[in-house]
């Protein structure tokens, strides 16, 4: 549970007795690649903070093509939290790219103790806060930075990203083509050497 304090201790000051209650919540939880944390029109009653592995969340569009929203890493909060918010099923995909190690909590036991002690407020107001920051981070780049500026974003925020996802998706998450991406890479590979 040393990753999981090191995750609560990045987000807020929690006395060690509410540090206990959250880790009373905890179940560790193992996926392979390609499981699936949460499904499009699936309830899920669980949030996850990955331990080890890499996973994607993902809408696919009427014609089938998939748009990736983002990738979650260690210590990254992971599942549909608008979803178990609302107490509606995912709108989204969140699946495994590598095999995975998770903390998992159930939201509802989690939002007891939000009820309940003030110190759970700050961490839940904190962790709300991170997540809208990495959305507002998001939108911000698609907005404002070209393809080769994204991927470098993404490259320092996940350096082994070529050895650990593939091209394709990288080039969805940056909302280009695979040949766009190649063609980045390669001018980065020559501007290099």
């Amino acid at each position: 549970m040393e990753i999981l304090q090191k995750f609560i201790d990045t987000l807020t000051d929690l006395d060690q007795e509410s540090a206990d209650k959250l880790i009373d919540l905890v179940t560790i939880k193992n996926f392979n690649k390609n499981d699936f944390l949460a499904k499009k029109n699936k309830k899920q009653v669980d949030f996850f903070i990955l331990k080890s592995g890499i996973v994607r969340s993902y809408y696919s569009d009427e014609d089938g093509k998939v748009h990736i929203r983002n990738f979650f890493t260690t210590l990254k909060t992971s599942g549909d939290i608008g979803a178990l918010i609302t107490n509606k099923p995912s709108k989204l995909y969140y699946d495994c790219l590598t095999d995975c190690e998770v903390y998992a909590i159930n939201f509802k036991d989690f939002i007891n103790l939000v009820n309940s002690n003030h110190n759970f407020s700050k961490l839940y107001n904190t962790m709300l806060t991170n997540i809208v920051l990495v959305l507002q981070s998001k939108v911000y780049d698609l907005s404002v930075l070209n393809g080769t500026e994204r991927y470098l974003k993404l490259r320092k925020e996940i350096p082994e990203l070529e050895n650990l996802i593939p091209q394709y998706h990288i080039a969805s998450y940056l909302n280009i083509t695979p040949v766009q991406l190649s063609r980045i890479r390669r001018d980065l590979s020559k501007n290099t050497n």
